[in-house]
């Protein structure tokens, strides 16, 4: 995620929620076949987490492109996604695909990094 830009956007304008919004963009087939793969899981487990308000992956017209959408009641809430996102199969599998992120709310640092994108 060290690309793009990753100023704040507010989707709501509520004090307090936290909100990421932005895309994950495939440079290959086989970086989009592990995000097919791995996707549903993720989506399904990040519903179920404590303070998720929305999470949205949707395909874009660019196959290798997804659309993000991601907010959550506060800070902690985030911070405790991303934190189960970096131990999960999700989060290592996808770990050197590019994400373009914009962040509301909160402190930046939560948000899972990636470096080798």
């Amino acid at each position: 995620m060290t690309t793009g830009d990753e100023r704040a956007i507010d989707q709501h304008g509520a004090s307090g929620r936290v909100a990421l919004t932005g895309q994950l963009a495939c440079s290959s087939a086989a970086e989009q076949d592990t995000v097919l793969r791995h996707l549903p899981l993720h989506i399904e487990l990040s519903w179920n987490e404590p303070g998720c308000l929305v999470f949205e992956v949707r395909p874009t017209v660019d196959p290798f492109v997804w659309q993000v959408d991601e907010e959550f009641t506060d800070a902690e809430a985030f911070a405790a996604h991303q934190d189960r996102v970096r131990q999960s199969a999700w989060g290592r599998a996808t770990a050197g695909i590019e994400r373009r992120y914009t962040f509301e709310g909160g402190d930046e640092s939560f948000i899972t990094r990636r470096d080798s994108s």
